[in-house]
């Protein structure tokens, strides 16, 4: 069987996720093949027999743009992002645009214009599902398609599809994890001696942190994480607004030394937590004892600790960012595209 997919938006995922097909898509249980590529700034291809990966790569490598795409029989190029989701003969598009988070756009519009059409979505933007996750459902399920997201919380670690699948039968009173790779590395090395600047300014050469780290340290990023959790996976209608949120930006050396001292560690915790018929959600830094396995993640590694009423507590540790983690994301979601109406 093959599954066709168009991708909107071509940045360092989609690149990471072309990647993957061309070395591993003669192993994979399903043949995925690309027809379109859409970019506001590298232009747009669409073959309906497929996309030549390989030459693809080719262009990634010199300027970037499609224009240079082979002309052949059946080939279009121009296509903005909604002449392509309307036109391509595409089962699935994969919206992987830079998008304002706080808004979600463009990405909303698109994931609703496909999913009108009756095309699945795989998505690994977070905007769409924090603003607007109940009514993109609604419209994939009018529509008898599938909207996926499992890269918007944890990249390629599946924080979304192990309780969905795996912890089936719990009930989950508690959520709480680090999901920020780029704040944790900051905590690790000030742990080690240095200020937050230093720190800070390390994550940057590293390519941890962007130049404007505010999404980062002061915990935006976190809090749409955690508006994804409570809607997808506690079934709790949060919204952005309803998160109480501090960043790190604030910690001294010193407090990182008295938590040292109490036998504890500092670190930045997204956490939903159902209390009766009352939610809590927040984003803050906070003292773990080292007795908590989340106290022991240093380093960009990101966590997530589930807490269960009859399996007891799992922590699930792995990669929260990454081009080719995240590529993997979108790869598992199509895999399981056609396997989740069965």
């Amino acid at each position: 069987m093959t599954q066709k997919v168009a991708l909107i938006g071509f940045g360092g995922v989609a690149q990471g996720f072309i990647q993957i097909l061309r070395e591993r898509g003669e192993e994979l249980p399903e043949h995925i093949q690309v027809v379109s590529i859409t970019d506001w700034r590298r232009g747009a291809v669409h073959d309906p027999n497929g996309l030549d990966l390989d030459f693809i790569a080719k262009i990634i490598e010199t300027d970037g743009t499609f224009e240079h795409y082979p002309e052949r029989s059946g080939v279009i190029k121009g296509w903005n992002s909604f002449e392509t989701i309307q036109q391509t003969n595409a089962d699935t598009i994969v919206e992987v645009t830079f998008t304002d988070v706080l808004t979600g756009q463009p990405a909303i519009d698109h994931c609703k214009e496909a999913l009108r059409l009756g095309k699945h979505v795989v998505t690994t933007n977070k905007g769409p599902i924090a603003v607007a996750y109940q009514e993109l459902k609604e419209l994939a399920d009018a529509n008898g398609v599938q909207l996926l997201y499992e890269g918007t919380v944890m990249s390629g670690t599946p924080a979304l599809r192990l309780p969905e699948h795996t912890l089936i039968g719990n009930n989950i009173q508690e959520v709480k994890g680090i999901l920020n790779g780029t704040t944790n590395y900051i905590l690790t090395e000030m742990e080690r001696g240095k200020t937050f600047e230093q720190a800070l300014q390390d994550a940057q050469t590293l390519g941890y942190a962007e130049a404007d780290p505010t999404s980062d340290v002061e915990g935006y990023d976190v809090l749409y994480k955690v508006v994804i959790l409570a809607n997808v996976m506690m079934g709790i209608p949060l919204k952005p607004s309803d998160v109480e949120r501090v960043g790190i930006s604030h910690l001294t050396p010193r407090d990182i030394k008295d938590a040292h001292s109490a036998g504890e560690r500092w670190k930045l915790i997204g956490r939903v937590k159902k209390e009766g018929e009352r939610t809590m959600a927040t984003v803050r830094p906070e003292r773990l004892p080292l007795t908590d396995p989340l106290a022991n993640i240093n380093g960009a590694i990101n966590a997530i600790t589930y807490e269960c009423d009859i399996s007891g507590p799992i922590t699930l540790i792995g990669a929260g960012a990454g081009v080719k983690e995240t590529g993997f994301a979108l790869l598992i979601d199509l895999l399981h595209v056609n396997r989740l109406g069965e």
